[in-house]
């Protein structure tokens, strides 16, 4: 009897991923589920398309988008999260501004939050929290940022006698390019690996643009732009992200001089850009979808949040990515893409490495490296690439990840349909 309990037990053992992916796949009318996402195009900061747009702006053309392709009432969205970093006051007023222009009614309800760089999948989590526990029954997770208008080094304040006289709480504004430099060196991450994996990101999002992959989910948004040389002013439309380059390879990224410490191996071309751009999520129960006759793109499942070393703020998703496993009973294996933010290549390749996950598993159609990461709004932004790319590869299970300033990281299974 002993041997038979013991060989029911290995057996479960063998079966339980299958099971827990089969579980996922199940479709409940409490089932919380994105029915449209998209995103602007991301552009670069200081010099690109939306150079001279505000972030409420982004906002709006973003809020307004997400609404006319789900043709939902606007009345029935009865809140609105926006992740965003850099504005000063959290830009509260300004993205309650923003959904008014964009259409959504005065009984909207808006707020503003900023957990850095999982801003916007932190929006997008909030959102789907209320609906499940009834306080809402349809919100938008959205996020943004305008670095060209709002980034520098006024971002964080000085801190205080008390913060600084701690020595972990001080790591807390250890610049990021220096910190990452660390922890390069402290963890081995060679500048050779670090260069291949950047230019596969320049390699797959040039593919990915080339061949119309992004076009579902971005949303092309017409703004007032300043020509740099003549300083006429002009509507232009953009509909593309302007960081894509072709003929990077790791042998061009190895000639780039490093950036922040004398031999070292962080720099410009094996980091995420300094960007523009918005995105929005629009979140419902599924019996909720049926009923207002909403398609259904996929459905948010959960997410885990994690706390690591301000100093080794990179390997966020190394801790963050197992604890939403535990959470569902997934593996590695059971999960067709992730998309893992390229905050830098170093701590990309790290956590993908540690935690055993094929690197033709992680972001295919690029990331942060090749197009551009506007803080508050890579979370949200994740979403749309995410479930677009899994629906077209007829593939179900994807998890966003990313790692977090400060020294934390975020994780979040979401299933396509």
């Amino acid at each position: 009897m002993a041997a038979f309990e013991r060989l029911s037990q290995i057996s479960g053992q063998l079966t339980g991923s299958k099971s827990a992916r089969e579980k996922l796949l199940v479709k409940s009318p409490d089932d919380i589920v994105v029915t449209a996402c998209l995103r602007t195009a991301f552009t670069k900061g200081g010099k690109g398309g939306f150079k001279d747009t505000a972030a409420a702006d982004l906002m709006a053309g973003a809020l307004r988008g997400v609404i006319e392709r789900s043709g939902i009432d606007p009345a029935l969205v009865e809140d609105v999260c926006v992740g965003e970093v850099l504005a000063p006051g959290g830009g509260a007023t300004e993205m309650r501004a923003a959904a008014l222009v964009a259409g959504l009614p005065e009984s909207t309800a808006v707020r503003t939050l900023n957990r850095q760089c999982s801003s916007g999948l932190q929006a997008c989590v909030d959102v789907a929290n209320q609906i499940k526990t009834g306080m809402i029954e349809v919100g938008i997770g959205a996020g943004v940022e305008s670095m060209s208008l709002q980034y520098g080094p006024n971002a964080v304040t000085e801190f205080s006698e008390l913060l600084e006289s701690h020595p972990e709480a001080a790591n807390c504004k250890v610049p990021m390019g220096v910190l990452s430099e660390e922890m390069a060196k402290s963890r081995s991450i060679a500048r050779a690996g670090q260069d291949a994996f950047a230019a596969s990101s320049y390699q797959k999002a040039l593919h990915a643009q080339e061949t119309g992959l992004f076009d579902e989910e971005i949303m092309p948004l017409t703004v007032k732009f300043e020509d740099p040389k003549s300083g006429e002013t002009r509507d232009i439309t953009v509909s593309k992200d302007d960081g894509v380059r072709p003929g990077i390879t790791a042998e061009s990224l190895g000639k780039i001089k490093a950036a922040f410490a004398e031999g070292g191996s962080i720099h410009a071309g094996n980091a995420s850009q300094i960007s523009d751009g918005a995105a929005a999520v629009l979140l419902m129960k599924r019996s909720t979808a049926e009923k207002l006759s909403q398609p259904i793109l996929g459905k948010y499942v959960t997410a885990s949040v994690a706390g690591v070393k301000p100093l080794l703020m990179g390997i966020g998703p190394w801790k963050a990515i197992p604890k939403v496993f535990e959470q569902t009973g997934l593996t590695k294996d059971d999960v067709d893409i992730f998309e893992i933010n390229e905050a830098f290549a170093s701590q990309c390749l790290w956590c993908a490495n540690e935690l055993g996950i094929p690197l033709e598993k992680i972001n295919p159609k690029g990331g942060a490296i090749a197009f551009g990461h506007p803080l508050g709004c890579t979370g949200a932004r994740q979403v749309s690439t995410l479930l677009y790319e899994l629906r077209r590869r007829g593939e179900k299970i994807g998890v966003t990840s990313m790692c977090v300033g400060t020294g934390m990281g975020m994780a979040a299974v979401w299933v396509a349909e």
